[in-house]
């Protein structure tokens, strides 16, 4: 059984986050926690925490519980599942620390979150507090942009730079994602130029490799371009990838890749979803 955690301020974006976690994990018997968090007053006017445009002010003055009740009504409008359970809990927190609070009492498996993209050229795409949630929290995150609407994934990238050991945690996570799924993994190596790989580099993809052998569809391949995220742009483009999944441990490149400031032609970040692994 997984225990799934997804913060809600009651916005469409949060909407979308809970009704592609139900179908992501439809075979999976889960126990879905719902977290209202009601931030302390220092964090007031800063906006929703699910950056969905709405402010935490709006959302403070309204009776909490009764638009949870709303919200698991129309939760039970979805086709029954019998694997799936749901549990409301209610914080009055600062929102990271609520977060780190609920992953330790519910021993969480993964956060699922909706995100909004912000519109400033100057601005992240992913917003604020879900970009916090992804870099301070170490938990698996789904983070389900506002336009991406469920499809079973196929097929699901994995850039990397192969500089980093991959940890049997995070590769078991990714295994099981796409066994579930009955998935393939595309791993996509990036670079300025081609150029061989050092031995560190050839060392960590052959233990990716030995990993996922003959139980796992994969295949790797390399892109050559000066911008990390316009490769990526081609590479989900031209395969029709349904996932992005990253190791949040390799900044660079993570950051890079996820919160690259809003650019038009730029726009997996606004349909994809990304699985982010922590060791």
């Amino acid at each position: 059984m997984k225990n799934i955690l997804i913060p809600t301020d009651f916005s469409e974006n949060s909407w979308n986050a809970i009704a592609y976690a139900l179908s992501f994990f439809n075979k999976i018997t889960c126990s879905f926690y719902l977290l209202h968090v009601s931030p302390y007053d220092e964090i007031i006017g800063q906006g929703s925490f699910l950056d969905s445009g709405e402010t935490v002010v709006d959302q403070v003055t309204q009776n909490d519980k009764q638009q949870m009740q709303v919200l698991l009504g129309r939760i039970e409008k979805l086709p029954l599942n019998t694997k799936h359970r749901f549990f409301t809990v209610y914080e009055h927190h600062f929102f990271i620390d609520a977060i780190r609070k609920q992953i330790v009492d519910k021993e969480i498996d993964y956060i699922v979150m909706g995100t909004k993209g912000a519109s400033g050229l100057k601005e992240m795409t992913v917003g604020s507090n879900t970009g916090d949630v992804i870099t301070k929290v170490k938990c698996p995150v789904l983070a389900i942009p506002e336009k991406a609407r469920y499809q079973k994934p196929k097929e699901i990238a994995f850039p990397t730079d192969y500089n980093q050991q991959y940890k049997s945690k995070i590769l078991n996570t990714i295994t099981n994602i796409l066994s579930t799924n009955n998935a393939a993994l595309r791993v996509l190596h990036v670079s300025k130029k081609e150029k061989e790989l050092s031995e560190l580099q050839k060392k960590n993809k052959d233990l990716l490799d030995d990993h996922l052998n003959d139980s796992i569809e994969h295949s790797f391949h390399f892109l050559s371009n000066t911008k990390i995220e316009e490769a990526v742009q081609c590479f989900v483009e031209s395969r029709n990838i349904d996932m992005i999944t990253m190791i949040a441990k390799n900044l660079n490149l993570f950051q890079r890749i996820l919160f690259h400031p809003t650019v038009e032609t730029i726009s997996y970040h606004t349909d994809v979803p990304f699985l982010v692994l922590h060791e």
